[in-house]
């Protein structure tokens, strides 16, 4: 699962693909990442995230709507930090996270697209870690929009965390701890 924020328009120099053309290279193994954009530091250390405030539980449900004009600007530090603590951040002094894990395997990690690499979040550190030097937004989903979002951001389980759940049933657990990490993301 990614959430993507998106922008408008293609980068320069760049021809903006739709979801087909996207799908068609993908399969074809033909889309790959681009250059990063500015520089892939290898640890962006995140500010605290704000943990009070907020529109009530009931109002952000009834405001909830889905749309397709998202900001182009970069996401400011805070609020990137908030939102990634919101998603499945460290919130009890024994390591517990915002979002439920059967059995508590934590197979779910966080990452981050941006223009300038790829990171995956610490949410121990509350930091985003360098994992790819390069701009993967474009193949991190085959919606057009993904292409020139701020961020992306990528779920991915990692099935040896979950060595107490039967093999059979790991893929569905990690799609429901998968699911509540988006959800938290929506609500924040």
């Amino acid at each position: 699962a990614f959430v993507a924020l998106r922008s408008a328009a293609p980068m320069q120099g760049e021809i903006a693909m739709n979801t087909l053309t996207k799908l068609a290279l993908g399969v074809m193994g033909r889309l790959h990442p681009l250059p990063a954009q500015g520089d892939a530091v290898p640890k962006i250390v995140l500010p605290a995230p704000e943990k009070s405030g907020g529109m009530p539980l009931m109002e952000a449900i009834a405001q909830r709507r889905s749309g397709r004009d998202f900001a182009r600007m970069e996401l400011p530090l805070p609020l990137l930090s908030a939102l990634l603590w919101a998603a499945d951040g460290v919130n009890r002094p024994d390591g517990g996270r915002t979002a439920p894990s059967a059995i508590n395997a934590q197979e779910i990690d966080v990452y981050v697209a941006l223009p300038s690499g790829a990171y995956r979040y610490d949410a121990a550190a509350n930091a985003l870690l360098l994992v790819a030097g390069t701009d993967v937004r474009r193949v991190t989903g085959y919606q057009d929009f993904v292409d020139e979002a701020p961020l992306d951001l990528v779920f991915v389980a990692d099935h040896s965390r979950m060595k107490l759940i039967p093999a059979a049933s790991r893929e569905g657990f990690a799609f429901a701890a998968a699911g509540a990490i988006c959800q938290n993301v929506y609500l924040f």
